[in-house]
């Protein structure tokens, strides 16, 4: 599904497996980067959608891994090996990531197992910058839904795009989840003001009234 000429979705919302979050593509010029791997239960489809778009996942030079629940890296593992690319995630993130702790994952609660990955490299702090193409990607921790939930800013033809995945939520104690932080990075991400929000199971809000208005309800 077409979102502008340089960014799709590939992953989740019916495009892949049922228990996927969505999975983004970005393309621009010859370089390509995903955002999130869903589960791992229907990564030859995922791979599909991505050739689909004329890319060919060896052109993916990132992945960009917004948290670390199951319904969004579970499919790490399997993508690096179709793609070879650095795996990107916050600095608090990782551990869980590169331990595979099962409970704040999420994967019981999928019923499933992650297996554990290496994080290529590790952000660190507020804010974070990965150069694709000739293209800044911002990259913005937002701790609440998780320790190291992060989400990712792009400008696409003229418009700002965030891929903010779960900012719905869920909180729960399990997934070390703090409604204090949570509160505090939805107002910073109504400050980013962007025009188009690529969530992880609401699929895409366009329109910067639209998005301020669904980021909104969560903290209301």
């Amino acid at each position: 599904m077409q979102i502008t000429k340089e960014i799709f979705q590939v992953g989740g919302g019916g495009l892949s497996a049922p228990g996927d979050a969505a999975v983004y593509l970005i393309k621009v010029n010859d370089e390509a980067g995903l955002v999130d791997a869903g589960t791992g239960q229907a990564t030859d489809r995922i791979i599909q959608n991505i050739r689909d778009t004329g890319v060919n996942p060896e052109q993916i030079r990132y992945l960009l891994i917004t948290h670390c629940h199951f319904d969004h890296t579970g499919g790490v593992r399997d993508i690096k090996k179709y793609s070879r690319c650095q795996v990107i995630a916050h600095e608090l993130e990782a551990p869980f990531l590169e331990q595979a702790d099962q409970v704040v994952t999420a994967a019981k609660w999928y019923g499933a197992r992650l297996e554990p990955f290496v994080v290529d490299r590790k952000i660190k702090g507020a804010k974070g910058q990965i150069i694709l193409g000739d293209r800044v990607i911002e990259a913005v921790h937002i701790p609440g839904h998780s320790p190291g939930s992060m989400a990712f800013l792009m400008e696409s033809e003229g418009k700002k795009v965030l891929f903010g995945q779960d900012v719905h939520g869920p909180l729960d104690s399990s997934l070390l989840s703090d409604r204090k932080k949570y509160i505090q990075s939805l107002k910073l991400l109504l400050s980013l003001e962007a025009d188009i929000l690529c969530e992880g199971h609401y699929g895409i809000i366009s329109g910067k009234e639209k998005v301020k208005e669904f980021i909104s309800s969560f903290i209301d």
